[in-house]
């Protein structure tokens, strides 16, 4: 397990971004992620960046959306930490248990279907 680096112990740099992140999320914390990767803070600096901008920044997608799409993602790649996270945000953001779980069967689905296609090696339509 990796250490976190605290608020309390992070650098100058580290808590300029952990400020910014308490503040676009409106929290009063940082979450574990963060304080992992602030152990090398040009991945913090630049992975905290790049979020903001797609996640935090008005768009074209709902931020809803967005968070079901980065859950679909992260059970795609099996990140149980990124799953949590972003079930927690999408919660927030208005995700129901209903929605919840029609966005897991197609989840499923498409990974059932993504074996298929892969295995039987089918070719794109015309």
């Amino acid at each position: 397990m990796t250490n976190l680096i605290e608020y309390e112990d992070a650098s100058a740099d580290v808590r300029a971004v952990y400020d910014d992140i308490m503040q676009t999320r409106n929290v009063d914390r940082v979450n574990n992620f963060w304080k992992a990767i602030a152990h090398h803070p040009p991945t913090l600096v630049c992975t905290w960046h790049t979020l903001k901008e797609i996640m935090a920044a008005d768009g074209a997608l709902d931020p809803l959306v967005k968070e079901m799409i980065y859950i679909a993602v992260s059970v795609t790649n099996g990140c149980d930490y990124c799953t949590a996270s972003h079930t927690a945000a999408a919660r927030r953001k208005g995700l129901s248990d209903a929605m919840l779980g029609e966005l897991l069967a197609v989840i499923g689905m498409a990974h059932e279907t993504n074996a298929l296609a892969r295995a039987w090696r089918v070719p794109l339509d015309d």
